[in-house]
């Protein structure tokens, strides 16, 4: 049997949905990547499947399904998906943002309008906080860079995007999940994918040690502690469609469609 090839996210968050799928499966080949390029891969046909960024759902192949009830989620603060900015959110006239991100990006698209009432421009930079704040007024970081800036010292507010989004909704944010063309995956697929999330949720405190190192260990372990889930049920999907009709109604992209499943 020829194996699936994977696209995971290179982030801390990413880590759970896919603990032990080197040693317990010859069904998948796997590579990491920011979540950009993982999107990337996906839509030119170099992977099978992509943990990709929520919104390229609606960027990328007509055919593409979710496998169900996985995903990567919060529901408050996310403390990996934030801007930094040494002035008040009022005063913001031009944001830096990541070139890893595109779910982030388009999320503060919709956040400057319905939650912050600003009207910036958008700077895609490389992730490199001092650069971007010398030429900008706010920096947008995303993953392991966001997590561990040490902000405080920096004199830099953090305007943490899932919080804002709950704030804003009342409901969860999906920045990601496993998607593919339909004919990738079987049964036996999904429940492996499933394994290694229920295994990576039990086993979170020794992934952060392994990942983050001794002086990060706690507060890599914090955050998939308390800021990540990775369960797409009702609310979570219900959260995914209203950030899609946000994204649509602010021109963020040109169309929204339904969920498809696996």
């Amino acid at each position: 049997m020829k194996a699936v090839r994977l696209g995971a996210v290179d982030y801390l968050n990413a880590r759970p949905l896919v603990y032990g799928l080197e040693l317990h499966s010859h069904r998948f080949s796997l590579r990491f990547d920011v979540p950009s390029k993982c999107a990337a891969l996906l839509h030119e046909g170099s992977i099978d499947v992509g943990m990709i960024p929520s919104i390229e759902y609606l960027r990328g192949h007509e055919s593409y399904r979710i496998v169900p009830d996985l995903g990567i989620i919060s529901d408050g603060p996310v403390a990996s998906v934030a801007m930094f900015t040494p002035t008040s959110p009022d005063r913001m006239r031009t944001i830096a943002v990541d070139t890893s991100s595109r779910t982030s990006t388009g999320l503060l698209q919709v956040l400057c309008v319905e939650a912050f009432g600003v009207n910036a421009r958008f700077v895609p930079m490389p992730p490199d906080p001092e650069e971007m704040l010398r030429r900008c007024d706010a920096a947008l970081l995303i993953g392991d860079t966001a997590l561990f800036l040490d902000y405080a010292a920096r004199g830099l507010t953090k305007i943490d995007l899932g919080e804002a989004w709950t704030r804003t909704t009342g409901l969860p944010f999906v920045w990601a999940f496993w998607a593919g063309r339909p004919d990738v995956l079987s049964n036996d697929h999904i429940a492996e994918l499933m394994a290694a999330r229920n295994r990576g949720v039990v086993a979170s405190d020794d992934i952060a040690a392994e990942y983050c190192g001794p002086a990060r260990t706690s507060l890599g372990q914090a955050y998939l502690r308390d800021n990540i889930r990775y369960s797409l049920g009702d609310r979570e999907q219900a959260g995914l469609r209203r950030f899609y009709e946000l994204a649509a109604k602010h021109e963020v992209v040109d169309r929204t469609r339904e969920l498809e499943w696996y």
